[in-house]
């Protein structure tokens, strides 16, 4: 038997073929499943939110809503002190801003404060002191430049439409006449809904003081580009204390 024909020379060829058939065969899989995950990715972002985002937030409003109930309640509560100037106070109002002040004072960035409720686009999440980028994906973030739900001034709340739970996805829905909750440690303070603007980035004015008491709700627009904002204005019309707060 020649050098040519040893059994070697003809099998090793046809084995490395067919590994490299394997492997690219393997490799075309990863390439489909994968480019079948972005697309689906892509759908559930357009259609309806960032999925692995939304996972997070999902969790992390869960610990947030364990904390707001939990200790923090407790610490947020108002000190002896403070209950003996509201049991001064005849009405709710003034007990709902005087007791918003307070909180004011102790809250932290990053801190769940309350909770947004707008039935009109089925809304119901924890608010969080701050809206920094490592604080936004937690939740609506309160804009600590503004007072809290209750007290005197423009209440200034931002949140993200397409990503992290996408809270103010469905902002544009709100009409006239819609109403927003705030129910925060001490109290429920209700908003409603006046008009809609959408507005360049360095509109900072949105969120300067009227002669009545008012919310603010920001956001990206359109959907999936930061070119400009979309805000929600809306004008307080009601305001009760907490129990918690005798």
């Amino acid at each position: 038997m020649t050098a040519l024909e040893h059994p070697d020379h003809k099998t090793q060829p046809r084995s490395r073929r067919s590994r490299v058939r394997a492997a690219l065969h393997a490799l075309s899989a990863v390439l489909i499943v994968s480019g079948v995950l972005l697309l689906a990715d892509a759908g559930l972002t357009i259609f309806w939110q960032e999925p692995l985002s939304a996972l997070y937030n999902r969790i992390q409003q869960g610990e947030l809503s364990g904390q707001l109930e939990g200790d923090l309640k407790g610490a947020l509560a108002p000190t002896a002190v403070e209950r003996r100037a509201l049991a001064t106070l005849p009405e709710a109002d003034a007990r709902v801003a005087f007791a918003a002040r307070a909180l004011d004072r102790k809250i932290k960035p990053g801190q769940p404060i309350g909770r947004i409720v707008i039935p009109r686009i089925g809304l119901s999440k924890v608010i969080v002191e701050g809206t920094t980028t490592d604080v936004l994906p937690k939740g609506p973030g309160h804009y600590p430049a503004t007072p809290l739900p209750g007290a005197p001034g423009t209440v200034a709340i931002a949140g993200h439409r397409t990503t992290y739970g996408a809270p103010f996805r469905d902002v544009d829905d709100l009409d006239p006449g819609d109403r927003i909750e705030m129910r925060m440690p001490y109290g429920s303070v209700v908003y409603r809904v006046e008009r809609l603007r959408i507005v360049p980035p360095s509109a900072t004015y949105v969120t300067a003081r009227r002669s009545y008491d008012r919310l603010v709700l920001t956001a990206c627009h359109p959907l999936y580009s930061a070119a400009k904002r979309i805000v929600v204005f809306a004008r307080k019309v009601d305001a009760s204390a907490s129990q918690s707060l005798y």
